[in-house]
């Protein structure tokens, strides 16, 4: 990836008749919008903007777009560049952000303030949602070379934070195709996925999100409510139960067996909606691919067989270990 920098002392203000639009970007208003392809082939050649912030200012932006989807695809790294591009822009209340049939332009993630949202029905714009102090808007039209889908009217004053249309592309849905790519391989090896159409394994790669571990670190805990399904990058994790069974009832935790790259677990509690049913300890530096319970309902329908036939595994395991017949529900007891 090869960058050159290009300081902004001051945030741009599209609506200044000296603001100089970054390429690629047209300011005017409902023209026809030509597609702009991206392919694995391209790289982030042009300029990187920088608007430089505040300490204060960039703490603000850092908890705004904590929870934005887009942004969890990127990596630490991705995420600064990102954040370096956007520049804060105070809206009025009464103020039109975007208009329905309008260019995009501009992403935008709520700092402050409220705004709504409006879309065309049965010839009429109706008020479809509100954003208080919070959310993001703008992406679709950017993602898509479409007209804008909604208006957004600032209902009091507020602070926005605008990525422009250029920066947007390269380096969020780049970056989403480069996450592909490192996956693609990496999925296709795994057997379980194999029940999978190649581009369902592609929706899958969009969803996981890559979370580290320290080694000893506790990734699940047993009795815990389900809500993530993992995949092991890198590194090596230990199964553990109570030892409620033996003898000794000694309540300790005993290991049932280890986890490498490329095998999974958290999906029983997922398919049985029961909590969960062991411990999965870290015992070296992890990197895992993690899915969220909707994900995994979502995407993972075709390999729910194969992992139900994971049950007699570790009962077959269980009893090694207890020397009696014992089910995976005897674990939540």
């Amino acid at each position: 990836m090869t960058l050159s920098l290009k300081i902004e002392d001051n945030a741009p203000d599209p609506d200044d008749p000296d603001y100089v639009p970054p390429a690629n970007f047209s300011k005017g208003r409902r023209a026809s919008v030509s597609a702009e392809p991206l392919s694995m082939e391209d790289d982030i050649t042009n300029d990187r903007v920088i608007h430089p912030k505040t300490d204060e200012q960039r703490k603000r932006l850092q908890v705004a777009v904590k929870e934005i989807l887009i942004f969890k695809s990127l990596d630490q790294e991705q995420r600064e560049y990102v954040l370096d591009a956007m520049f804060e822009k105070a809206v009025p209340a009464g103020e039109k952000v975007i208009e329905l049939g309008d260019n995009g332009d501009f992403f935008y993630v709520v700092d402050s303030g409220k705004l709504d949202c409006y879309i065309k029905i049965n010839g009429e714009e109706k008020k479809v949602l509100t954003y208080d102090n919070t959310g993001a808007f703008g992406e679709l039209a950017l993602m898509y070379n479409t007209p804008r889908a909604a208006t957004i009217i600032a209902t009091e004053e507020c602070v926005l934070w605008a990525l422009d249309r250029t920066t947007f592309r390269q380096l969020v849905l780049l970056t989403t195709m480069k996450k592909r790519e490192l996956y693609e391989e990496f999925l296709n090896a795994i057997p379980l996925l194999q029940e999978l159409e190649s581009y369902e394994r592609m929706n899958l790669a969009d969803a996981l999100v890559t979370t580290q571990y320290k080694a000893g670190e506790t990734i699940i805990k047993q009795g815990d409510e389900a809500d993530s399904f993992f995949i092991i990058e890198k590194g090596t994790c230990e199964v553990k139960i109570k030892d409620t069974f033996s003898s000794q009832h000694t309540n300790e935790e005993v290991k049932l067996t280890e986890l490498e790259r490329g095998q999974y677990f958290g999906e029983l509690a997922l398919i049985y909606k029961k909590p969960r049913a062991a411990s999965v300890i870290a015992s070296t530096d992890v990197s895992c691919a993690v899915l969220d319970i909707g994900a995994f309902e979502r995407l993972l329908g075709p390999c729910v067989e194969i992992m139900q036939r994971n049950v007699s595994n570790y009962e077959s395991k269980l009893t090694e270990l207890f020397g009696e017949q014992l089910s995976i529900d005897d674990l939540r007891r």
